[in-house]
């Protein structure tokens, strides 16, 4: 707890649990791993009691989503031994939300992320720091 996180140039204090943080990271890596776009974490423990980060990524296509979702669900399963408690959204493949308690997950298609504008909605939230294979992930896939 206390990280500090840079966020539009503002550096504010994550409050979310360590463990919290760990599975964000997972996931990440796991999102990034699959090619999404776009992977944002934001710490809402301030603002929310039902969890304490989402992870927020995009895909171009509804099997895309589904190849993240599997992903990030096995990563996290192999890697922390956790299982999501609720999982919504996977039949229509646009947007998947993944409940872990201490996170949850929305992975959605592009044009659902840009319409639904999650970020915009958590964005006075303090971003969580990504491992940088992440970063480069996004940035690789922000210039295609």
């Amino acid at each position: 707890m206390g990280r500090d996180a840079n966020s539009g140039g503002k550096t504010r204090i994550v409050t979310a649990s360590d463990r919290a943080v760990q599975l964000v990271k997972i996931a990440a890596e796991a999102a990034a791993d699959k090619l999404a776009d776009d992977i944002l974490a934001y710490d809402v423990s301030e603002q929310l009691v039902i969890t304490d980060a989402f992870l927020l990524c995009s895909a171009t296509n509804d099997r895309q989503v589904r190849a993240i979702v599997d992903e990030i669900e096995d990563r996290l399963r192999t890697e922390a031994d956790v299982k999501p408690v609720r999982r919504e959204g996977e039949r229509e493949g646009r947007w998947v939300l993944l409940d872990f308690l201490d996170i949850v997950v929305h992975v959605q298609h592009e044009e659902d992320r840009v319409f639904y504008a999650l970020e915009r909605l958590w964005k006075d939230c303090p971003a969580i720091p990504l491992p940088e294979s992440v970063a480069q992930v996004n940035m690789q896939r922000a210039r295609t």
